[in-house]
């Protein structure tokens, strides 16, 4: 690979890592403290840009797209993380990488051609999530309450896809007056919607154990259902860190390569989440969904090789 093109495939491990991090420790930990903890690293980090570019509130652009980015961000994030830890990494991950079918979406609304390339991707992205979904909504195996989470993180995965498809267009659009201030918005928006999401889950379950406290019940004084670990802080401190980590390898990798080869190898991470959950977590698909898997793969490089 020419250049630091290489860089574009660590940045799919680095996102692909951060994501089964995410599912993993949403399972035990509430989300919300999963999601605030790694946004303030992830905060913490980007700041580090002010010191090669200042912050220029008065750019409206850069302002605008920061904080529509920034809506999207936090859609995108939040559902992720919770379809990773309700559903099947392998189904749920394969259908975020959907996302970048939006930028495509919007350049051919802006006038962009439909090339025979593009349609044959996106036709073949669709029968692949078809056939690695399909199985996952169809299926009773262990009873109503797994089937509507599999049914959820399907739902939950498409909007993720969304929100990223989103948030991609948005920093796109933002950077091309300053790089600096949308992404500092765009993690200003986020922190500060999940900073407004732990005070109302704060408030939902002191009221819940209020209620609880009045008709007699027995009330858990703690807010949280578990203790947080210190191995539970290394991995959210990760997960913000590593994010952090892959959008520099994937802006380096960009600068240095075609940005059709760049954009197929940094779209590959959702391979890295389905199979760390099928080696660490033990997940099993049915033959039908692993061919729908690689179709939805094949389908995503394809419209990515168009950009």
């Amino acid at each position: 690979m020419p250049g630091l093109t290489w860089l574009a495939l660590v940045a799919s491990g680095l996102l692909g890592v951060t994501d089964f991090l995410g599912g993993v420790l949403s399972r035990r930990i509430p989300l919300i403290i999963v999601l605030l903890g790694s946004q303030a690293v992830a905060a913490l980090a980007v700041s580090t840009r002010l010191i090669v570019e200042p912050l220029d509130l008065a750019d409206a652009n850069a302002v605008q797209w920061g904080v529509i980015g920034g809506l999207g961000t936090a859609v995108g994030v939040s559902a992720l993380f919770r379809a990773l830890a309700i559903g099947t990494m392998g189904v749920v991950a394969p259908i975020t990488s959907l996302s970048v079918v939006v930028p495509v979406m919007v350049g051919v609304g802006s006038g962009d051609a439909v090339t025979g390339i593009l349609a044959l991707g996106l036709v073949v992205a669709i029968i692949g999530t078809v056939l690695a979904s399909g199985p996952e909504v169809r299926s009773r195996e262990g009873g109503d309450e797994v089937h509507r989470h599999r049914v959820q993180s399907i739902m939950l995965a498409f909007t993720a896809a969304a929100g990223f498809g989103l948030a991609n267009v948005s920093v796109a659009l933002g950077s091309a007056t300053s790089i600096t201030t949308t992404l500092i918005v765009n993690t200003g928006v986020v922190l500060a919607l999940y900073v407004l999401a732990l005070s109302v889950w704060v408030h939902v379950r002191l009221r819940g154990a209020a209620a609880r406290l009045h008709a007699g019940r027995p009330v858990s004084p703690a807010l949280l259902p578990h203790p947080v670990r210190g191995r539970d802080l290394l991995g959210i401190a990760a997960i913000g860190l590593l994010g952090y980590l892959a959008n520099v390898c994937f802006a380096l990798a960009s600068q240095a390569g075609a940005l059709s080869v760049v954009g197929v190898l940094a779209s590959l991470y959702p391979v890295v989440t389905a199979l760390l959950g099928w080696r660490v977590l033990g997940e099993r698909l049915l033959r039908v969904q692993v061919v729908g898997v690689i179709a939805v793969f094949i389908g995503v490089a394809t419209i990515a090789a168009t950009a």
